[in-house]
């Protein structure tokens, strides 16, 4: 059962289709169309040239552990579930994310800089879906 005591992202019109996608468990990133560079926070313009020329692309939802830190002292809402970690993946297909490793042990001695990672997803409720 999702646990509705915490807070939720608030779907914008620039990341409507990223929660679409996770939704559908599927993972989807925008990419520019004029200098080809995939990017993540969604936003209405390239981040790398400024153009406006944005698609949206589904990824394999696959990457690498960049680095992390184990959360002892967990935000409001997330108290049953520290320790956890806070993750920077960089995805397989450029951009570098922030996000949670989960099915893995809190330890320094589970967790390895470069290791191979993939998404999944957690259900929160009807209209959000945690990558």
């Amino acid at each position: 059962m999702p646990d509705r005591t915490k807070p939720l992202p608030q779907p914008t019109p620039e990341t409507a289709r990223f929660w679409e996608g996770t939704r559908q468990h599927e993972l989807w990133m925008q990419r520019c169309g004029d200098c080809a560079q995939f990017y993540f926070y969604p936003r209405p313009f390239c981040r790398f040239c400024g153009g406006g020329n944005v698609e949206w692309r589904q990824l394999a939802g696959t990457g690498t552990l960049y680095s992390f830190v184990i959360n002892h002292l967990p935000a409001p809402g997330f108290e049953a579930e520290a320790p956890y970690v806070i993750a920077l993946v960089d995805v397989t297909e450029g951009p570098r994310m922030m996000t949670n490793l989960i099915n893995v042990p809190a330890t320094p001695e589970a967790i390895t800089v470069g290791m191979p990672v993939r998404v999944v997803y957690r259900v929160m409720s009807s209209e959000i879906t945690l990558p």
